[in-house]
């Protein structure tokens, strides 16, 4: 059953193992693939004990089915179960125990190579628009992936993160892996670092992420299993601007 329909493409649950696997094979081929691979290993799963716990959301093609995009999205209907997230791997999430509101995670958001149409991310959004609603999810979160391991690629991003989109306080996440590093290393104030350049450094997703009111992490932590930079990133539902929101929840109507 769709959750979304727009023009020629559809959002929907996966129902099926066959059809999570299809996602992890995308996610495999965004996330993981190497260009010096063997065709075999390119069919290969990002799997994990995470897939059991989430609702798998498919992007696809209506005429032939053909996956063009995936994410996955962890319901927590109290905050205090923010431990069993994905995100809790990495981050000290403890100040966000006590949010008063149900809670969603957003996880391995992905778009196949070659899929340009902006139709697709606009679908994949108004599904998700759809599951806030349904669930009256009051904050939305997960972590937001750059490309790599190496932090001097992002130094300008991070300086405009640090800059303009820090996190409260009161639910700012704490240092938890070793592998942490901050936004704004000492070496980098942030009216030294290009701002000009720092949103074309950054995740796609982040941007739309930012664009809603979207608030990050102080610090980024090194990923190399993933071979990506994570940003902990969360959104009040609250804070999307009204135009925005109408937007949204027009294509998810």
């Amino acid at each position: 059953m769709s959750i979304v329909e727009k023009g020629q493409y559809r959002a929907r649950f996966a129902e099926t193992a066959e059809e999570i696997a299809s996602a992890q094979r995308l996610r495999y081929r965004c996330f993981r693939a190497r260009e010096t691979e063997t065709s075999a290993a390119k069919g290969a799963l990002d799997q994990d004990e995470y897939d059991a716990r989430c609702r798998h959301v498919l992007v696809e093609r209506r005429a032939t089915g053909h996956l063009l995009g995936c994410y996955r999205v962890l319901i927590l209907s109290r905050s205090a179960e923010i431990e069993a997230s994905y995100s809790a791997r990495f981050y000290d999430l403890t100040a966000l125990a006590g949010y008063p509101h149900p809670m969603a995670e957003l996880g391995r958001f992905c778009i196949a190579r070659g899929a340009l149409d902006p139709d697709i991310i606009r679908i994949a959004w108004g599904a998700l628009t759809a599951l806030v609603d349904q669930n009256r999810i009051g904050m939305l979160f997960g972590c937001t992936s750059f490309r790599g391991t190496s932090v001097a690629p992002y130094r300008n991003a991070f300086a405009l993160l640090h800059r303009k989109y820090l996190a409260p306080k009161r639910w700012m996440p704490g240092i938890k892996a070793r592998t942490s590093v901050p936004l704004q290393p000492p070496e980098l104030r942030a009216e030294n670092a290009n701002l000009s350049h720092a949103m074309k450094e950054m995740p796609p997703l982040l941007r739309s992420y930012l664009t809603m009111g979207g608030r990050v992490s102080d610090h980024a932590v090194i990923d190399s299993d993933l071979d990506t930079i994570h940003v902990f990133t969360a959104l009040d539902i609250e804070a999307i601007p009204p135009t925005r929101a109408r937007l949204l929840r027009a294509i998810s109507a």
